[in-house]
């Protein structure tokens, strides 16, 4: 009977020790999905931000591209506003001249 309970007993132990093994493999396999599948998930956050990065940066350059043009528009109607005014006073001025050498 005793060496019965003997050879129970290191069964057991080595039942014990087999499932202390097992566990740990399998708990470094879990560690190692998990840190790839972060891994994963950080790259596709990156990406993500990337993405939307060029998207915010087109769109900044579409707007500053409208603006530039609103302003270099308002800039042409303001010239094309001034030379008509030079242009009226360019017959005044004519006037003038005209009039200041028939008068001497």
């Amino acid at each position: 009977m005793e060496l019965e309970a003997i050879q129970k007993v290191t069964e057991t132990e080595q039942e014990a020790k087999r499932r202390k093994e097992t566990a740990a493999a399998e708990s470094k396999q879990k560690i190692l999905v998990a840190q790839r599948a972060a891994q994963r998930l950080l790259e596709e956050a990156r990406l993500h931000a990337e993405q939307e990065s060029r998207q915010m940066m087109a769109e900044a350059e579409a707007e500053a591209a409208r603006q530039a043009e609103k302003v270099m528009e308002e800039a042409r109607q303001e010239s094309e506003t001034m030379k008509q005014a030079a242009r009226q006073r360019l017959s005044e001025a004519a006037e003038l001249i005209v009039e200041k050498v028939v008068n001497r």
